[in-house]
């Protein structure tokens, strides 16, 4: 799994022109399924995500999550994130896990998050997206399953 975490203002998903979901203060998240990714990790990769802290406090410091700023995660499926840039020009999508597996991993890290109590807006998994942002910072991490020490 990977994750492109970003500090916002605010974020939106348009799909054919529709909104599909919109935040203010939190988190823009693009989340990539690769394959053999599992739900098994998913708690604690998702926990971490929720629980960096990336906001300031009173003192300017990052030192609040969006759990703690009690801000939105907007979350966004997103496969380019398993490409293999590295080898020609065109991106490889090999990694990248196949669409019926990854849709159920998205929807179980929506279904996780919602129950953490935090307002989870997202788009639609496979559609093409239009997605609208202010960043704050901008501030943005990546978040790699593969680098977890221990990871089970």
């Amino acid at each position: 799994m990977k994750a492109v975490i970003q500090r916002v203002l605010n974020a939106s998903c348009q799909v054919d022109g529709e909104v599909t979901g919109a935040i203010e203060k939190g988190l823009l998240v693009y989340f990539g399924v690769d394959k053999g990714d599992d739900a098994s990790f998913l708690p604690r990769f998702l926990d971490k995500m929720l629980k960096l802290r990336i906001f300031e406090d009173e003192n300017g410091k990052m030192n609040r999550s969006v759990e703690d700023i009690k801000g939105g995660v907007l979350f966004i499926s997103q496969f380019t994130l398993s490409a293999d840039v590295y080898h020609g020009n065109r991106p490889s999508f090999d990694s990248a896990e196949e669409p019926g597996k990854a849709s159920a991993l998205y929807d179980e890290a929506l279904s996780y998050i919602a129950k953490k109590g935090i307002d989870v807006a997202h788009g639609i998994f496979g559609a093409h997206m239009e997605i609208s942002y202010i960043n704050d910072g901008p501030v943005t991490f990546i978040l790699d399953s593969d680098r977890f020490s221990g990871k089970s």
